[in-house]
């Protein structure tokens, strides 16, 4: 059974950084594309930042503007955000997802396992 848990939100104030972490397991072959995602109340899922499993090709949404950094270590199964520079606009649910297939796909109905989620506050 996969299994796919994030760790790493939290509280913090606008200007400030935080790294979320994603750990896969169960999986029978190798885990294809990966990504984060976020969800405001009231709002869409929208694709945060995706990756693909060579590491070669990378999608970020227009909303980052260059302040996070995705990364995965595939010994690991593990994926990361490094957020910096983080604002208000920010705060929402950050979900981690897995897909089998490769290839950088960032849209929520391109993958199979998500997490539970890590809320991300940004809040003076």
């Amino acid at each position: 059974q996969v299994q796919v848990v994030e760790s790493g939100g939290g509280l913090v104030q606008p200007g400030g950084s935080l790294t979320l972490s994603c750990t896969i397991s169960g999986f029978r072959f190798n885990v294809g594309g990966m990504g984060w995602f976020r969800q405001a109340p009231g709002e869409e899922r929208e694709g945060v930042s995706c990756i693909d499993r060579s590491r070669t090709s990378t999608y970020y949404g227009d909303f980052v503007k260059g302040r996070f950094t995705i990364s995965r270590d595939n010994a690991k199964n593990t994926l990361y955000l490094q957020m910096n520079n983080l604002e208000p606009s920010d705060t929402g649910m950050y979900y981690c997802a897995a897909r089998e297939a490769d290839g950088l796909r960032c849209l929520p109905h391109d993958y199979n396992y998500w997490g539970q989620g890590t809320q991300v506050t940004v809040s003076s």
